[in-house]
């Protein structure tokens, strides 16, 4: 692979995680109207319809989306559910965590990086399964444990909110998300469970919107842009650049362009919304961002020796 198409790719994937990035500025604004299951609910859907315009004009038409054998078709249901439901418990545990933070904390920042400690996560829990680990990932886990402290528990106890405890379990939750979507991802494809996953996320969290929420259509329509940013843009856009960067980019450029996406929703809540961090915020979200990069060396190299 050429240095130009190196360059080309990175900038592709640095582009897609700085919309996903401002993604979150996008959830934190659209809390202010809408309820965490109503978000989730219409950004889903949003998201499964941009992508499913990408397959259709890709693969000219959907009539090839399902499989015309009856055992495949609920293998792909089957992958749908399970892949979807992870992915709806992680993505409502982070809709939750982002709301409750109190007036004036940088919930953006923090969702950010705690959220991307699942890259820390997913070789940890993967040891279940029977996957190996080594010490570069021990060591990430005990960096990562230390910006954890800093950035939520430098304080002591008291200043461990409510929202930091969700963003954890979110990350675990996207843990076990991915660790799902490596294990089913070739039964569908990846586009086609990202579609699919999204349409399940969008039913789960709307069948809960309807039992616990309501909502104005004042509201909803003071929300639309950024339900249709988090859709179109988060899921639709900054997916299709994903794909079409990393045929360019080095397996070692792509993970590291993609980590952006937490230093760019660290500085969209501050530059967008005027959420700053103290210095011991910033250095726990720096040590975090070091652990989430040290975390990705294993697999950086086993790319390379593939190469």
């Amino acid at each position: 692979m050429n240095q130009k198409n190196n360059v080309k790719g990175s900038l592709i994937l640095c582009t897609a995680a700085l919309i996903w990035g401002l993604s979150f500025v996008a959830q934190s604004v659209a809390a202010d109207y809408l309820s965490p299951f109503t978000v989730n609910c219409l950004r889903s859907f949003v998201g499964a319809a941009a992508l499913l315009v990408f397959y259709a004009v890709k693969n000219h038409g959907i009539k090839t989306f399902f499989p015309a054998e009856k055992q495949d078709r609920k293998a792909y249901y089957k992958v749908a559910l399970i892949c979807g439901a992870f992915f709806s418990v992680a993505a409502n545990l982070q809709q939750f965590g982002i709301v409750v933070f109190p007036q004036g904390v940088a919930a953006e920042a923090r969702a950010g990086f705690l959220t991307a400690l699942y890259v820390v996560f997913v070789p940890i829990v993967g040891l279940l399964f029977g996957k190996k680990t080594g010490g570069v990932i021990v060591f990430s886990v005990v960096i990562s444990a230390v910006g954890v402290y800093l950035l939520c528990l430098s304080g002591g106890l008291h200043r461990l909110y409510t929202g930091d405890v969700l963003l954890l379990l979110c990350s675990l939750g996207y843990t076990m998300h991915i660790l799902s979507v490596d294990r089913f991802v070739d039964v569908t494809g990846g586009i086609k469970l990202c579609i699919m996953q999204l349409t399940v996320c969008g039913v789960i969290s709307g069948l809960l919107a309807l039992i616990f929420e309501r909502f104005s259509w004042a509201d909803l329509w003071a929300a639309a842009p950024y339900i249709l940013y988090l859709g179109v843009m988060s899921s639709g856009v900054a997916f299709t650049l994903q794909v079409i960067g990393q045929r360019y980019a080095e397996p070692a450029v792509a993970s590291l362009s993609m980590c952006l996406e937490s230093v760019f929703a660290a500085l969209g809540g501050w530059v967008i919304l005027g959420n700053g961090l103290t210095g011991r915020e910033l250095l726990g979200c720096g040590l975090m961002f070091a652990a989430i990069l040290i975390a990705q060396i294993p697999e950086i190299r086993r790319a390379k020796v593939a190469s």
